[in-house]
């Protein structure tokens, strides 16, 4: 039987993670049907000692550097996610604790009309955009509460 009859996909139309398995995924729906506006995105983790968690990501995970700036480090991650390894301050989660790792999200969009898209959906954002410089963020959680961030990359950062 062929796709679309069933409503399931080939083999070859999978989920990007099924092994083929004879048409019993669900076919995954365009992004131009979804209203996608993300494309790849980061986990930020604060840690207390920098240089110690990036000899970890590098040497024990086998993971590349991608960059260093001033605040942090980007470890190279899998299909263009990225791990962001952050030094842990008096304004950010102790590491090790709940909301010592957020998943942020970057953008396909500008970051403003991303969120005007995602309070249409019923996203409700703590503050507004804000400008860090090389990255424009808007922080949000999910239903559970679980911290979430968009990103753009404004291409402004002079120490990548």
């Amino acid at each position: 039987m062929q796709s679309g009859q069933t409503g399931q996909a080939s083999p070859t139309e999978c989920i990007p993670h099924c092994r083929g398995h004879a048409g019993r995924c669900a076919r995954v729906p365009d992004r131009r049907d979804t209203g996608s506006v993300i494309n790849g995105g980061n986990a930020t983790i604060y840690v207390t000692e920098l240089e110690r968690a990036v000899d970890f990501y590098t040497g024990t995970l086998g993971l590349p550097l991608v960059y260093q700036a001033k605040l942090g480090v980007h470890q190279g991650g899998w299909g263009g996610f990225e791990i962001g390894l952050h030094p842990a301050g008096s304004h950010t989660p102790t590491p090790g604790t709940a909301g010592a790792v957020t998943v942020g999200l970057s953008v396909d969009e500008p970051i403003d009309q991303v969120v005007s898209v995602l309070q249409a959906r019923g996203v409700v954002f703590d503050g507004p955009v804000t400008d860090d410089g090389p990255v424009k963020l808007a922080f949000f959680a999910d239903p559970d509460g679980n911290a979430l961030y968009l990103a753009e990359e404004t291409g402004l950062a002079s120490d990548r």
